[in-house]
């Protein structure tokens, strides 16, 4: 029998934060009115996690372990969630405790009401730093206004969608989604929940600056060709600037005020290469993303499930072309 809810959670080295994730999610989900299970899903993790997902699978019947045969990234992970989870409804959920489990309860009487989606929002990140805080909504309010999606801010990964939803998120063909902004992109009825952000219940963060620049692109490249329209405008100001600087010359050679040297030349060609160079820097990440659409190659590949055993090569997720014929 389906569930009616399945809880996805990513876990990538959370050897530490595993069990205590357990003693909290468990009770929150016993106590649901609604049969459940719950999806881990193992990143490649290459400490001790799949050691300690298979003692709790022992003593947790409701617990479903899904690993992947390498790393794929927090984002495929979940991505690999949605696409095995088997419930009416989905609560994407991170491993380390920030997102309190407890407001699974009121996302499920939220959604129970009509809607597609409830978004858990941050109403207090008073234990993230002030760069993260300042960090995260700046890049909120960029993604937003570049995009034109009604991303929530402050909301991150933690959210509950309708079998509907995770439907259509698993029917899109493309490549390094990011889901915060995938979910809200489609437009469905949604509702929010607010909740206090809590420091990392064990572990350290799976985010570091590199991470998030990485996310940052993938956003705003996914999601917005405001950036070509950008380097198309530095390319307009640059020959009005350089037309500017040919009239100048022309008019000073005329009055035979023309200054011999070098600094202005040089600093003519800098400015225009630079604005070359970055403008070639945001056509490629575009091209790059083209790119590994074309390839069509799988985000993840699952090696294991513990509710159909292991996974064969012709069980493997196809590319989205091949879905699609």
């Amino acid at each position: 029998m389906r569930p009616e809810l399945s809880i996805v959670v990513p876990v990538y080295n959370e050897e530490d934060v595993l069990p205590l994730l357990a003693q909290r999610l468990r009770p929150v989900a016993d106590g649901l009115d609604a049969t459940y299970e719950v999806v881990t899903v193992d990143d490649g993790s290459t400490d001790s996690s799949p050691v300690v997902l298979q003692r709790l699978l022992r003593e947790w019947p409701e617990l479903r372990v899904v690993r992947l045969r390498a790393n794929a990234g927090h984002q495929a992970a979940i991505s690999a969630g949605l696409a095995t989870a088997r419930g009416a409804y989905v609560v994407t959920l991170d491993a380390d405790l920030q997102d309190p489990p407890e407001v699974i309860p009121e996302m499920l009487a939220r959604a129970r009401q009509g809607v597609d989606v409830v978004y858990g929002v941050r109403s207090d990140r008073s234990t993230d730093s002030p760069f993260k805080r300042a960090s995260a909504r700046a890049f909120y309010r960029v993604i937003r206004l570049l995009s034109g999606t009604g991303a929530q801010v402050d909301a991150g990964d933690y959210r509950l969608m309708s079998r509907a939803t995770v439907d259509a998120v698993n029917a899109l063909p493309e490549h390094h989604r990011v889901l915060r902004f995938v979910v809200p992109a489609l437009g469905f009825p949604s509702d929010s929940v607010t909740y206090r952000r809590d420091e990392r219940a064990a572990g350290r963060s799976k985010y570091p600056l590199a991470a998030m620049i990485r996310l940052s692109l993938d956003s705003v490249t996914g999601f917005s060709t405001a950036p070509l329209r950008f380097a198309t405008w530095l390319g307009l100001l640059g020959g009005a600037a350089a037309f500017g600087l040919l009239a100048y010359a022309l008019i000073a050679s005329a009055l035979g005020q023309a200054l011999p040297g070098w600094t202005s030349t040089v600093v003519a060609v800098a400015g225009v290469g630079a604005v070359q160079l970055l403008c070639l820097g945001i056509l490629g990440e575009y091209v790059g993303r083209m790119y590994a659409h074309l390839q069509a190659r799988p985000t993840y590949f699952v090696a294991y499930d513990s509710l159909t055993g292991p996974v064969t090569a012709a069980d493997e997720p196809l590319p989205a072309e091949s879905r699609q014929a």
